[in-house]
């Protein structure tokens, strides 16, 4: 069949699983299967209301349906937050490109996270697990505001039984007796991270302030530019690189990304913003 990249596909909304008190997920059944490579993105529309982008949080193993993870932050996703279920929606993508998953093969597999950034690092996550064999290790670094900000509760007492995978995770603060686990900015698990710098590669998605400063972390630790990873998917609009909005340098993060290596960033004075 034709795939036009204009060309949305109606898609049943299932269900809506509450996360936070502002993030949710929306489990959606397109009218035929759906494939997408972990780290690439979907235009979500509201028929009559408009469109925007977001990345999938769900495994791309899973063709039938497709989950995604938004946050309440303005007109459209205060829509999307405000359905109860059996609405029908539109997608339209795949587009840019994913994580290498590949290059990851035989090493070491940090990832640095922060807030609602969790939710395309839940898809890498996903297919870090259905192949955690062919990973040397794979150890996620999770960071939120308070406990009552975690995003898929219920997920991570799941994760954790996999011996497979190292978590940890931090709070920025919370009341005494309330979390068990580290309280600081989730830049300071990587205190408590030692790793092979020979032999691995980080991943980093969260509020730019947060990539930014993580990203310094990991090159103190001794990172190579071309060993961190980022999903830069702040700013995209129209998907295909025809707005200009998203652009970057030389590059359009809907196109030449959203996933991008920190070497094809350094030269930008900040690419974070």
């Amino acid at each position: 069949m034709f795939w036009s990249p204009y060309k949305s596909i109606p898609a049943k909304l299932e269900k809506v699983i509450d996360e936070t008190s502002n993030i949710k997920t929306f489990v959606l059944r397109p009218e035929s299967k759906f494939r997408f490579a972990t780290g690439q993105f979907i235009e979500l529309s509201i028929p009559g209301v408009g469109e925007a982008p977001f990345t999938p949080s769900s495994s791309p193993y899973e063709t039938d349906t497709i989950d995604v993870t938004i946050m309440k932050a303005g007109n459209l996703t205060g829509q999307l937050h405000a359905l109860k279920g059996g609405e029908t929606l539109g997608i339209r993508g795949p587009y840019g490109t994913g994580y290498p998953i590949e290059k990851f093969y035989g090493k070491e597999v940090l990832i640095l996270g922060g807030g609602v950034g969790m939710a395309p690092l839940r898809s890498l996550l996903l297919t870090l697990i259905a192949q955690k064999e062919k990973f040397k290790r794979i150890i996620l670094c999770y960071g939120s505001k308070s406990p009552e900000d975690v995003v898929y509760k219920h997920q991570f007492t799941e994760w954790q039984k996999i011996k497979e995978l190292e978590i940890m995770r931090s709070v920025d603060k919370c009341p005494i007796g309330q979390w068990d686990e580290t309280v600081g900015l989730v830049t300071c698990l990587l205190d408590q991270v030692k790793v092979d710098l020979k032999n691995t590669v980080s991943i980093v998605c969260g509020p730019p302030i947060m990539m930014k400063f993580g990203s310094r972390k990991l090159l103190d630790i001794g990172y190579t530019h071309s060993n961190i990873y980022l999903s830069m998917e702040g700013n995209m609009s129209c998907g295909i690189g025809k707005c200009g909005h998203c652009q970057i340098g030389h590059n359009f993060i809907c196109k030449d990304g959203p996933v991008f290596t920190y070497e094809q960033l350094k030269h930008i004075p900040d690419p974070f913003i």
